[in-house]
């Protein structure tokens, strides 16, 4: 039988900034305890008292001091090396049939240059492209009977080299992305691979975001 602390850890495990401010101890168990009945009682299939609840918040709270502890060792044992590039432009285009073979004809240009930065991301409605800026004409070119939705010159991308295991680590991503965000750290893009993780901002912002990357686990 399913217990009500099974059914609380498992809502907090999900819900990485909730896990994080209860082992911190900075949040209010009470009205926690309230906000998370409804759910407790669906997957209970009962009514639940709120205090069973806290009892099981209040118990929770000090696994999770140690296990926050223990995955940023592992997070600070694995984590690779950091990369970064100046010079870079952004692109975006709405998404068109003739698209593709413009990326196409783009790398084969690329293919006898050396150094240069290119990533091509497509999603559904659109696509983005990041380039050394020294090589934009070719979208310039070959791109330019595309929609262009939006470009931006004067980016510099930080990348860094993620653990194996990476994706399998509840709020892992959260954890960069917060230390970016409580820096005021803008991101212009994020370009993420299975083990690597760049984030493309302003010129003046690359040696924060540097310092911020470089530092995420004695944080």
């Amino acid at each position: 039988m399913v217990s009500i602390s099974h059914v609380v850890e498992s809502i907090v495990k999900h819900r990485p900034y909730l896990s994080e401010s209860l082992a911190a101890g900075i949040i209010n168990v009470s009205s926690l305890a309230r906000q998370l009945q409804p759910d407790v009682e669906a997957a209970m299939n009962k009514e639940v008292n709120t205090g069973a609840i806290v009892m099981a918040l209040n118990r929770l709270a000090p696994y999770l001091q140690v296990r926050e502890q223990v995955q940023l060792n592992k997070l600070l044992a694995n984590m690779g090396d950091i990369v970064l590039r100046s010079g870079l432009c952004d692109y975006t285009f709405k998404n068109s049939q003739s698209l593709v073979d413009c990326h196409i004809e783009v790398l084969k240009k690329l293919s006898k240059t050396e150094g240069i930065f290119y990533t091509m991301v497509q999603g559904v409605f659109e696509t983005n492209i990041v380039i050394s800026d020294v090589a934009s004409e070719l979208i310039d070119d070959y791109f330019k009977n595309e929609q262009c939705l939006f470009k931006k010159r004067g980016l510099s991308s930080v990348t860094l080299k993620l653990p194996q295991g990476n994706s399998m680590q509840p709020g892992f991503y959260y954890t960069i992305m917060k230390e970016l965000s409580w820096e005021g750290i803008n991101l212009t893009e994020v370009i993420s691979s299975t083990n690597e993780f760049t984030v493309v901002v302003e010129n003046d912002l690359i040696d924060k975001t540097f310092i911020v990357l470089k530092n995420i686990g004695k944080s």
